[in-house]
């Protein structure tokens, strides 16, 4: 699973062998403060103090002060380095996430950019620290024991090597059971995300034995490996016991013997000093930092980077030719399809090659140098014609292109849709077509599925099946996306200028005429005036729910979107303001309203009014349904009317 991580890792650190050299520089002066540490109170106990000098050994001590503050300078000179080491790798990250992104239109890659990229660096530059503090403060602290007395070695050293080994030997099985406890995880919480929005209609099929059935294999798969994982973080803490903990146990036990055996009082001090203010918090460090942090490094480096992209960053994606095709995906410059962006309808100009005759046969004609068609060549046996007979070239018939339809502004077809697998549906079987340029009224008892209409539309629900288009794209897409704009009960509204606001669902530049015009329409001005203009502040703790929802209805209002879907998104405003805003859709050139209502002068307003009442949905005018359909009667007879 790491075997390629490994070379990839000695690749890229041996290509900046400079900064890794600048990088030891700079520790050595650490290297020097750990030798001190326990160097200096040891000269100063068997030099100074313990033979009377005391002079001597506050010499030594301020030695070892001296040292300490020349290693903090080196460690705030090695964050440089270590920044010129980590940055590097990001970049390449970077590139290789959004290169994957592109290539495979992998939704993953935001998170890969945003988070994981950031954890990776984040987490390598934990690990140069940590690493490069171990080795150069074990070299410190070893040297110091072999100038003291080289028999302070015998001790310290074989369980610090036995240490350093058994934690080095965990590494790799901690990579695996980790990754195994993150795609575990992830399975769960997937699982979760997909079971929690359908509990009640879980609990309405009586599924509820399976649904747990399933979701406990995932939560008994997660606990597996978050035990596998645990058992090797007691080899952990086993590794950080024998080498930073059993040496201060042998220094003590073999106490007496060192000292027959040649070591000062003021050595046996210093070994002390070593092991627990150097050996021990550096070995601390190691095996918490690599032992948690590097296995997360190289699980985020290996979702990153695959195995099967090439160390040099080239990917084999084949080569698009002339026919415009690579990788199996056609070429739409090439091929003339749309992109989802364009604009519907036939186009003039070289760009719009949609609607010209294409020849199904092999090519048998050419054009001449100024761009005029070229006659077919004669039949096969035909004799060419004399000069004396040739005439001028005559010119092309122009053959007229067919004006494409508008397409509607929304059309459903067969829409089926349900909470749930096994629910029963919120609509069934609904076909809808809707003119551009109209103006209709969705209307039904509470909790029949009006608002499910709406997301429906707005591509925020898919459909158990039926296709639904919006101006001829289909829902969901970024052509059908471009095109509708969803305004809900609860409306949003951030803090900011009033402009900034009302400008959101712009890419363009809105000038202040635009945006006052459409505030004056939809109702805004009076608020828009008591903020003090388009570059009033805005405070939505202090708006009221009508006075955001008539920022939301102007924001839409402004967008480019020609389908409107107001789903009772002006249940705050009374019925004046309500007939305004609605007035003020309705009239945008070539808008289409689609509003569910809450009121009865909604309905009375609307071309066409779409009485929703499961199978016996019906569609027509506001005095149609008062004529056909009783449950509109009796729905419009519970609404308040209007006070004149």
């Amino acid at each position: 699973m790491t075997r390629g991580l490994y070379p990839r890792g000695l690749r890229f650190l041996r290509a900046r062998w400079p900064v890794l050299v600048r990088l030891a520089l700079w520790s050595v002066l650490e290297t020097g403060q750990s030798f001190l540490i326990g160097y200096a109170p040891a000269r100063a106990l068997d030099d100074g103090f313990l033979q009377g000098r005391t002079e001597v050994g506050l010499g030594w001590l301020g030695a070892a002060g001296v040292g300490v503050v020349v290693g903090a300078y080196g460690t705030a000179r090695v964050y440089g380095a270590v920044a010129a080491l980590v940055e590097p790798l990001r970049d390449r990250l970077v590139k290789r996430v959004v290169e994957r992104g592109v290539r495979e239109a992998d939704r993953g890659a935001l998170s890969g950019l945003t988070q994981q990229v950031e954890i990776a660096r984040d987490t390598f530059a934990g690990l140069v620290m940590v690493s490069r503090s171990f080795v150069f403060t074990a070299a410190g602290a070893l040297a110091g024991l072999f100038s003291l007395a080289p028999l302070l070695l015998l001790v310290v050293l074989p369980p610090l090597a036995a240490g350093v080994g058994l934690f080095a030997a965990t590494l790799r099985p901690l990579a695996r059971r980790q990754e195994a406890f993150l795609a575990a995880d992830e399975d769960l919480a997937d699982r979760l995300g997909v079971v929690c929005p359908g509990l009640r209609d879980i609990t309405a099929a009586g599924a509820e034995a399976r649904v747990r059935a399933d979701a406990g294999e995932r939560v008994d798969a997660e606990l597996r490996a978050a035990r596998s994982l645990a058992r090797f973080g007691v080899l952990r803490v086993a590794a950080l016991a024998l080498g930073g903990q059993l040496p201060i146990v042998l220094l003590l036990a073999t106490a007496p013997w060192l000292l027959r055996h040649g070591v000062t009082t003021g050595a046996l001090v210093g070994s002390l000093a070593y092991v627990t203010q150097s050996l021990l918090p550096a070995l601390h460090n190691l095996v918490h930092g690599l032992g948690t942090s590097g296995s997360r490094l190289a699980v985020v480096i290996r979702r990153l980077v695959p195995e099967n992209i090439e160390p040099d960053g080239a990917h084999r994606l084949g080569t698009a030719g002339a026919s415009g095709v690579a990788s199996g995906r056609s070429n739409p410059a090439a091929s003339g399809a749309a992109t989802g962006r364009g604009t519907l309808g036939a186009t003039d100009g070289p760009a719009g090659q949609a609607d010209a005759p294409v020849a199904t046969g092999p090519r048998t004609s050419g054009t001449h140098p100024d761009g005029t068609p070229a006659p077919p060549p004669p039949p096969a046996g035909t004799p060419a014609p004399s000069p004396d007979h040739a005439g001028p070239p005559r010119p092309a018939a122009k053959v007229p292109r067919p004006t494409a339809p508008e397409p509607p502004a929304l059309t459903l077809t067969s829409v089926t849709f349900a909470y749930g697998p096994a629910a029963l549906p919120v609509i069934d079987d609904l076909d809808l077509t809707l003119a551009s340029g109209s103006h209709l009224a969705v209307v039904g008892p509470s909790g029949i599925g009006k608002s499910t209409l709406t997301a429906l539309v707005a591509g925020l629900l898919e459909p158990r099946c039926g296709t639904i288009r919006v101006c001829g794209e289909v829902v969901p897409g970024a052509g059908a996306l471009a095109r509708r704009v969803l305004i809900p009960q609860e409306a949003y509204v951030f803090t900011g200028t009033l402009a900034e606001n009302l400008t959101l669902l712009r890419p363009d530049p809105v000038s202040e005429a635009e945006l006052l015009g459409a505030a004056e329409a939809v109702g805004l001005a009076p608020l828009l005036d008591a903020l003090g203009g388009p570059q009033g502040r805005v405070d939505p703790g202090t708006l009221s729910a009508g006075e955001r929802q008539l920022v939301a209805l102007t924001r839409a209002h402004l967008s480019r979107a020609p389908v409107a879907l107001l789903d009772e998104a002006t249940c705050h405003l009374d019925a004046r303001a309500e007939e305004r805003a609605e007035q003020a859709f309705a009239a945008r050139p070539g808008g289409t309203l689609v509003v569910v209502a809450h009121r009865i002068s909604s309905a009375r307003r609307a071309d066409r009014v779409l009485m929703m009442d499961g199978r016996d949905t019906s569609y027509g005018t506001h005095d149609e349904l008062v004529r056909r359909s009783a449950r509109y009667r009796e729905l419009v007879g519970g609404w308040t009317p209007v006070p004149q």
